[in-house]
C-alpha cells in the first residue's frame, strides 16, 4: 500500500534543502510549518533512548497530546526493547487523537541533547520510521496511510539541513525500492549503500571519505512517481477516518 508522505520543519534551511533533495520526487510534500498542523495519519518525531519527550518536538508533542502520549511510548519501548530503543528502531503507539491517531517515535540519539552531525543516525532514524510504518501497516491491515515527518536531527542533534535532507532522501527512495522484514534487514540494506555506518564519522574527517558518502547517495536511484488510481487516492484521505 502507497503511504503519502509529508516533510515539514518550521526552519526555511531545512524545507530549501528538502526541495533540492527531493527535486524528481514530486509526489513527497515539503511543508514549511508546525508538525501539529498535519492532518495525516500519524506524525513521525525524533526521540532519544529512553524516548523522554523532554524537549524539541518530542516536548511540542507531549503539549499537545498531553502527558499520556510519553507514557504510552515509554511503555512501548520497554516491551519492545527492554527501556532503552537504539538508533535504528522505532515504536508506533495510537495517541487516542483523532489526528493523528499514531505516533511514531525513532531515537536520532542516545541522550536527550547529544551531536550527531558526525554519524549516520538520521538515515537510520529515518529508515526506522518507515519500517515501522511497513511493519505496523503489516500487522494492523494497512491502517497508516499518511504521515509526516520532520528534519530529523537537523535542530538539537546539530546536523546541518543538507545532510539531513540528502541521507532522508536516501532512506525515502530505498523504501520505494525494498522492503525489509525486520530492522536488522534495513540496516543490512542502508548498509549496501552507504557501507559501514559506524565509520561514517571516521569518512567525513576526509575529503576522500565525504566523497564515497556522497556517492553512496547518489547511487540511491529515485523511483519514479506511481500515479494512484481512484481507489488509492481516496485512501490518501483521512479526514473521514
Amino acid at each position: 500500500m502507497l503511504v503519502r508522505v509529508s516533510l515539514v520543519d518550521v526552519n526555511p534551511k531545512m524545507v530549501k534543502a528538502w526541495r533540492d533533495s527531493f527535486d524528481e520526487n514530486p509526489e513527497v510534500e515539503i511543508l514549511q510549518g508546525s508538525m501539529l498542523e498535519q492532518q495525516v495519519g500519524a506524525w513521525v518525531t525524533p526521540t532519544n533512548a529512553k524516548a523522554s519527550m523532554d524537549g524539541g518536538l518530542d516536548g511540542v508533542i507531549k503539549g499537545k497530546l498531553g502527558a499520556g502520549i510519553e507514557k504510552k511510548v515509554q511503555a512501548e519501548v520497554k516491551r519492545l526493547y527492554q527501556g532503552s530503543m537504539k538508533v535504528g528502531f522505532a515504536t508506533c503507539v495510537e495517541t487516542g487523537a483523532a489526528v493523528p491517531k499514531y505516533l511514531i517515535s525513532t531515537p536520532t540519539m542516545v541522550g536527550s541533547s547529544d551531536d550527531i552531525s558526525a554519524t549516520l543516525n538520521v538515515a537510520l532514524a529515518c529508515c526506522a520510521a518507515f519500517q515501522m510504518v511497513h511493519m505496523y501497516n503489516s500487522e494492523q491491515g494497512g491502517v497508516i496511510r499518511s504521515i509526516a515527518l520532520p528534519g530529523l536531527g537537523a535542530a538539537t542533534g546539530k546536523t546541518p539541513p543538507e545532510i539531513c535532507a540528502d541521507l532522508m532522501w536516501t532512506a525515502y527512495n530505498l523504501f520505494r525500492e525494498k522492503e525489509f522484514a525486520t530492522f536488522d534487514a534495513m540496516r543490512a540494506g542502508l548498509e549496501e549503500v552507504l557501507g559501514d555506518l559506524g565509520q561514517f564519522g571516521d569518512k567525513m574527517k576526509t575529503e576522500s571519505g565525504k566523497n564515497a558518502v556522497l556517492e553512496g547517495i547518489s547511487a540511491v536511484k529515485a523511483p519514479k512517481p506511481e500515479e494512484l488510481d481512484d481507489d488509492e487516492a481516496e485512501d490518501f484521505d483521512d479526514s473521514d477516518d
